[in-house]
């Protein structure tokens, strides 16, 4: 039964992510090619292709895939995936935009045409003189009713028989008829305007479906590279009770979410120490989602973690994804690294405590954070600074007299609009606040899950230098 609960889920996740992909397509390569153009195949192929990788991402983490595979097709996937969030995002912004632009361009358009239509009149009523004409140029029509014109008896004669009936002026000729040539009322005047509308609402499509296309690459490849080139360094003054005039000045680098794995590998891993190194930390502390995948694949993608330098050591405590990716192996690995996991546990320093709980993700293993096996029976008469991944653990660390909780988790939102809805799932989204008489501080993460994309929360490291609170 849950065989096949499961495959009906895939199977509606499946559909929910091809309706996307039609939808994008018919908007951005429907409306504004033509069939069986290279604009149409190349929009179709990129749109195809890059579905297909997005699919593949989830489908390759299994463990007879290599990990050089996964990481390839992933990385391809999971960008695919951030630039259709922005195409999806400018395809709803252009259903607002489209009638209000085509409505625009129409009435530029017909205003132009009228315009058009009154110089020709006026231009055709003043003529070049006035014309005497008999039955060859009433039938011939206005082209030839222009200038002095004399024919004879017999030439109307030969030519229109009633023509004498028929012959007018050429002012009166000519002003009677230019509009009518102009502007027209039989089938070719009316195909004229359907073609014209037609052609209007082309020239929006395209507008919209290029600049559409141009600002979802455009944000992607600005927010990977913001990524990439590694985590800003934020420095933060954080006041603690109790904290000794000789602590005064301790500095606590905080990192977190680096998710190492099928997107951010070694190289990433080393920039990310290499700037950790550079703000010269007392301790450094490691909140949860190092990793994202099993020790084998990333083994050496981590190692560079072993060459973070502080003289008061590297603490960490588990997050969500490291029970995604097997906790158990992870907790006994990474003290090889020179990482000392706080796991339900705390490290007593001269001046203050550390501690860590465990993720809300180990309920899944019958575990769970435990405050009290991390924090019983210490001296109180010392400050305590907590690890724990997620912020809403605050309300917690605040009845067991916590000083300063450690966070990190949310991303600050990682991809924009989604910070909206991540401010909405945690108490606090990032930085510093106050909660009772324990402080949370969030940091946004140095790397990101999923797509190695941010915008509009760009990556971090956090120096928090602590001093005492007179």
């Amino acid at each position: 039964m849950g065989r096949v609960v499961g495959l009906l889920i895939l199977a509606v996740m499946v559909g929910i992510v091809a309706g996307l992909h039609w939808y994008v397509w018919r908007r951005l390569v429907r409306d504004s090619t033509v069939a069986g153009s290279i604009g149409r195949r190349a929009g179709t192929g990129v749109i195809v292709v890059g579905g297909l990788f997005m699919v593949g991402t989830p489908a390759t983490r299994i463990d007879m895939v290599p990990f050089g595979v996964v990481r390839v097709i992933s990385t391809v996937g999971y960008l695919w995936a951030a630039v259709l969030i922005y195409l999806l995002l400018g395809v709803l912004a252009g259903e607002v935009l489209r009638p209000l632009l085509v409505w625009w361009a129409s009435r530029r358009k017909g205003g132009s045409d009228a315009g058009a239509v009154l110089t020709t009149t006026a231009a055709s009523t003043r003529g070049t003189g006035t014309t005497a004409t008999t039955g060859t140029a009433a039938a011939t029509g206005p082209t030839e009713a222009t200038g002095t014109t004399e024919k004879t008896g017999t030439d109307a004669e030969a030519t229109a028989p009633n023509a004498a009936t028929d012959t007018a002026g050429a002012g009166e000729t000519t002003a009677q008829a230019t509009p009518q040539e102009v502007v027209g009322n039989g089938p070719a005047a009316a195909e004229s305007a359907g073609s014209q509308a037609v052609s209007r609402r082309m020239f929006v499509s395209r507008a919209l479906a290029g600049a559409t296309a141009v600002a979802a690459v455009a944000t992607v490849g600005a927010g990977t590279y913001g990524v990439l080139k590694g985590p800003a360094v934020n420095r933060v003054t954080v006041p603690l009770r109790r904290l000794p005039a000789e602590a005064s000045g301790f500095r606590i680098t905080l990192v977190s979410d680096l998710h190492l794995g099928p997107s951010l590998g070694r190289g990433f891993a080393r920039t990310v120490v290499d700037t950790i190194n550079r703000t010269q930390p007392d301790l450094i502390a490691i909140a949860g989602d190092l990793v994202d995948g099993s020790v084998a694949d990333l083994r050496e993608h981590v190692a560079p973690l072993a060459d973070l330098r502080a003289p008061h050591g590297v603490f960490f405590c588990m997050g969500n994804h490291e029970y995604y990716s097997g906790p158990d192996e992870w907790i006994e690995y990474l003290p090889n690294l020179g990482i000392r996991v706080l796991f339900n546990e705390r490290a007593e320093l001269p001046w203050f405590d550390i501690a860590g709980v465990d993720d809300l993700a180990a309920e899944a293993y019958d575990r769970a954070p435990d405050f009290d096996a991390a924090l019983g029976g210490r001296d109180t008469s010392k400050p305590c600074v907590l690890l724990a991944h997620q912020p809403s653990l605050i309300h917690d660390a605040v009845d067991h007299g916590v000083d300063l909780q450690l966070s990190g988790h949310t991303h600050g939102g990682q991809l924009f609009p989604a910070n909206f809805f991540a401010a909405l799932a945690n108490p606090t989204l990032a930085g510093l606040e106050r909660y009772g008489d324990t402080q949370l501080y969030v940091t946004r993460g140095a790397g990101a899950w999923g797509p190695p994309v941010r915008v509009g929360a760009p990556s971090d490291i956090t120096v928090i230098e602590l001093v005492p609170d007179n």
